[in-house]
């Protein structure tokens, strides 16, 4: 087993920077005080310099850590440090001991080691509990029974110590013993039944019930059955090892279920938290009843409801989705929906998100209308609430939550619509948004809905503060307003929102100082105005006293067109076209239809003179220019082709996108149920719990050692439970050349956060290499875990090295290094071959991932790191190009694939990946296929890369250059 491979006890801190001693200065430093000149056997400790000795024995340790070799300093150790009785000094030997090697080249144990066995026979039986209790643990490190043999009498002697700690460590010392050399000790399952049985106290009994359950499985259950009823009143530590042999017994021996689950069932009742939770997830495991699913859904909600850690309550919410998963128990869950809504009052907003998506699915006809009721008190708490900097996010979720389960249940959309039309006037533009979005779709697909949809619309109308929802609420009410009493009422709120017509007139009347009797003047600074010739004038010093609540004062429509944004000017052209073509074919009167369109028309003309005007702070653009004299010419003109393309086509676009939008949802909905639905087919067999062998059950996987190697790092895939056949999936490195002394390979497999390097070195040459180092450095944000030992090579001889590396962050980086060594006999300087550098791929840290256009948009506005790739390919066609960049750098499109349908000779995609470190990679393609230069001319174009990082900006768009082209099989 290498380095990389053995279990780690004990880590140590050691400063880089620091230049290892010469093993002479060691001695001298260690044997300060001659051990001669004393008389007795231990010296005091004010004769010797303690502090001297403690800082050399440390730095031992780490050039031992480090591969260096000291065997001059074993008996210098024993000699002048070991007799002393300094309890640093003796938890530093413990250390030593651990590292130190024992025994000789070809196996034998050192003949000093006889004296160190003696001077730990002595601590096992020294006053002090902690050096008992210490030593007993570094017995358990020990691999060699000839050391343990002589100290057997003496860990027998402290099961019966007076102290708790002593007896925990030595029950800990048996059970390992054991493990390894059952023959020293072939007694202990019986010895620690005895032991258990008279035992109070907790940690002791503990660890006595494990050695049971791993050792003698049968003198565990004989005990537990003596105090089942007594199950509760045990200590927590105690608890958790009784749920994992509880586990452990029903897993291998299903009849066994119904003698303990009652015992389960009541340490789901347990004061500890951790034991709680254990026992829940035994019982799902156990039983699949729906009292059993109930009981254990309902200790979850508890647990999460209670514990104060983010952390806790997510991973138990989790479980609850897991639960979720199987068919079977979703039934169960329905009925605790209202149970699980109580998380909401967890301020974290990644908690609240997961409980809202676990409530949305498990939401179902008999109790949607209690969940809304709960959301909409949810909606209005937010309203009340100081602003946080989530509470916004957390408003989103909630309207985003309430609009699904409305469009699920149409019948709620009714009860929802009015409390969430509120938010239309909210300041944070996102949540009005979304509140819109909803609104947009709630009108048009319930006819039943549009009276009150517009009402509400019309009494918030005035209040909307953002310009892109004044914009979308316009559209809404110039598409739905379909009665005369309505559109009226559109009209009325418009010109209450444009203020004094004409516009132009009126703001420089203003600005000329015509101000009413009742206002204070005051002096403030000259001004330069336009006139209503278009010539500069400037203005008298005398001004309002309220310059401020000016601005504020200014009707919302008005103020966003002085501001510059003819954008919502030209949305509302086309609402007083579209109600004006209404309103003339509900009216019959002439007058009243001119009347009206003049209205129109004068409000249009007036916003077109301001856009051309110096007074906006930014002037009207040709766009907007355009639009709202078409919507003049169309006015004037009335004509029946405008009245269909304006009344009825804008209608059937929407609708068109909303239902390619449901089919959509729909069809991603439908693989999660095809997912979660086990097919079974007509020849599968059927398999009987009661009528299982027993070496069957064994083959299922044991939760308990699932979640161990996945603490561990050690969870294996199951396609590569070979591990030939996942070897042989892997591309080999090769770093060093045929003919180099040293020939060098490697896999590399990466593991999420972790990097495996595992390395063959061969020695090709005649002559034995020394002190073979492997020697790694790193570039990027990777760091080498630790340094991997040096070995000895025989002539031609080979061995496998593991280096561990942590990756920090998703960039490319590169892993280089070198082979050194000594040749046996030789008298020059240490060899190096120098090995290849090892690229690692960014892909392997990318996944594809969704996110709605709003949050690709703000991603894109927020992201400051951006790399653009010219697109440089062989490739002819724009949707393959599109699949290659989709396929080499591991992004989900975003754009529907309806909207990517067709052939126009160009193409626009929005791309989106995150990584497993939580960073966002977003891309834009923007690709056309140059017409002019024939049917075979490759894809032109740009791919603009933003992220957070400049590392995976460049990264990514390294890996698009380098994989653009289609390479010819």
């Amino acid at each position: 087993m290498t380095a990389a491979e053995n279990v780690c006890y004990t880590l140590i801190n050691v400063p880089m920077d620091s230049e290892p001693p010469s093993e002479i200065s060691l001695k001298n430093d260690l044997g300060n005080c001659d051990m001669s000149a004393f008389p007795t056997s231990f010296p005091p400790l004010e004769k010797g310099d303690v502090k001297l000795k403690t800082e050399a024995l440390k730095k031992v340790i780490i050039m031992i850590l480090n591969g260096e070799k000291l065997p001059g300093l074993l008996m210098t150790i024993i000699r002048f440090v070991l007799p002393l009785q300094d309890h640093t000094i003796k938890k530093l030997l413990l250390v030593f001991w651990e590292i130190v090697p024992k025994t000789t080249p070809d196996g034998r144990l050192l003949q000093e080691m006889i004296l160190v066995c003696d001077a730990y026979r002595k601590d096992l039986q020294h006053p002090n509990e902690f050096i008992r209790g210490s030593t007993l643990r570094f017995l358990c490190k020990l691999k060699e029974a000839e050391l343990l043999e002589p100290l057997m009498p003496a860990i027998r002697a402290c099961l019966e110590h007076r102290h708790s700690y002593v007896r925990r460590n030595a029950v800990l010392a048996i059970y390992t013993i054991y493990r390894n050399f059952e023959h020293l000790i072939p007694d202990a399952p019986e010895l620690i039944h005895d032991f258990l049985v008279n035992e109070k106290d907790a940690s002791c009994k503990r660890n006595a019930f494990m050695m049971l359950i791993h050792a003698d499985q049968d003198r565990a259950l004989d005990y537990l059955s003596t105090c089942i009823d007594q199950v509760q009143t045990f200590g927590d530590i105690l608890q958790l090892v009784i749920v994992e042999l509880i586990y452990k017994v029903c897993h291998a021996n299903p009849s066994e279920r119904a003698r303990f689950i009652r015992c389960i069932y009541n340490l789901l009742q347990s004061s500890s938290p951790a034991v709680k939770y254990e026992a829940a997830g035994t019982l799902v495991t156990l039983s699949s009843a729906p009292t059993a699913i109930k009981a254990a859904a309902q200790c979850y909600i508890d647990l999460i409801i209670k514990e104060s850690d983010n952390n806790v309550k997510l991973i138990v919410l989790d479980r609850l989705i897991e639960l979720k998963e199987h068919p079977s128990h979703e039934r169960v869950l329905q009925d605790l929906v209202m149970d699980i809504l109580r998380v909401l009052s967890t301020p974290d907003l990644e908690v609240r998100k997961k409980t809202l998506q676990l409530a949305l699915d498990l939401v179902s006809s008999r109790n949607v209308e209690e969940l809304v009721i709960v959301l909409k008190k949810e909606v209005i708490k937010t309203n009340n609430v100081t602003e946080h900097e989530d509470t916004d996010k957390y408003r989103q979720l909630l309207v985003r939550t309430l609009h699904s389960c409305s469009v699920r249940f149409p019948d709620m959309a009714a009860n929802v619509i009015p409390v969430l039309m509120e938010f239309l006037s909210d300041n944070n533009e996102a949540a009005a948004a979304d509140v819109l979005e909803f609104v947009r779709e709630a009108i048009q697909r319930f006819d039943n809905l549009r009276p009150l949809i517009v009402e509400k619309m019309l009494e918030v109308f005035h209040a909307i503060k953002s310009v892109k929802i004044y914009r979308g609420a316009l559209w809404i009410l110039g598409e739905y307003c379909s009665t005369k009493e309505d559109i009226q009422s559109v009209m009325t709120e418009v010109r209450r929102s444009l203020g004094e017509i004409p516009i132009v007139e009126s703001e420089i009347k203003k600005e000329a100082g015509e101000l009413k009797p009742e206002e204070e003047v005051s002096v403030g600074p000259a001004q330069k105005l336009v006139t209503e010739m278009g010539t500069y004038a400037t203005q008298s010093a005398l001004s309002s006293s309220r310059p401020a609540k000016k601005e504020e004062d200014r009707p919302p429509l008005r103020g966003f067109l002085l501001d510059g944004d003819f954008f919502v000017a030209a949305s509302l052209a086309t609402t007083l076209t579209k109600i004006a073509l209404r309103y003339v074919s509900l009216v019959q009167e002439k007058k009243k239809q001119n009347s009206f369109n003049a209205e129109a028309m004068l409000l249009m003309a007036t916003i077109l003179h301001l856009g051309k005007s110096s007074l906006p702070k930014k002037p009207i653009t040709d766009d907007d220019v355009d639009r709202i004299s078409l919507c003049l010419k169309v006015l004037s003109e009335c004509s029946p082709l405008m009245n269909d393309i304006f009344n009825k086509e804008c209608r059937q676009s929407l609708s068109h996108m909303l239902s390619a939008k449901l089919e959509e949802e729909k069809l991603s909905q439908k693989k999660e149920s095809e997912k979660r639905n086990v097919t079974i087919q007509p020849d599968d067999p059927i398999s009987f719990m009661q009528l299982t062998a027993k070496n069957e059950m064994s083959s299922k996987e044991d939760q308990f050692q699932l979640s161990l190697l996945a603490a561990m790092g050690n969870t294996q895939r199951k396609e590569a439970a070979d591990p030939l056949a996942s070897k042989l999936n892997k591309v080999v490195t090769q770093l060093t050349g045929f003919s180099d002394p040293v020939y060098a390979e490697a896999y590399v497999h990466v593991n999420q956060y972790d990097i495996v390097l595992d390395v063959l070195v061969v020695n090709q040459t005649s002559d034995t290499l020394q002190n073979c180092t492997l020697e790694l450095a790193t570039l990027g944000d990777l760091k080498l875990v630790e340094k991997p030992s040096p070995l000895t090579l025989a002539p031609h001889d080979f061995a496998n090295i593991k280096a561990n590396v942590k990756v920090a962050s998703t960039e490319n980086g590169i892993i280089f290094g070198n082979v050194v060594y000594d040749v046996s006999g030789a008298a020059s300087d240490r060899n190096c071959v120098v090995l290849s550098d090892i690229h690692i791929d960014i892909m392997d840290y990318i996944q594809p991932a969704s996110c709605t256009d709003a949050e690709f948009r703000q991603m894109w506005a927020e992201f400051e790191w951006e790399n653009k790739v010219t697109v440089n390919t062989n490739i002819i066609d724009l949707n393959e190009y599109l699949q290659h960049i989709l396929k080499s750098t591991n992004m989900k499109c975003l754009t529907p694939e309806k909207a990517l349908s067709g052939y126009c000779g160009f193409m626009a995609a929005n791309l989106y990946a995150r990584s497993i470190f939580g960073e966002d990679a977003l891309a834009n393609v923007s690709i056309e296929k140059p017409i002019h230069l024939g049917p075979e001319a490759p894809v032109t174009g740009h791919i603009r890369i933003r992220a957070k990082s400049q590392g995976m900006a460049l990264s990514l768009g390294d890996k698009i250059n380098l994989s653009q082209k289609k390479t010819s099989l």
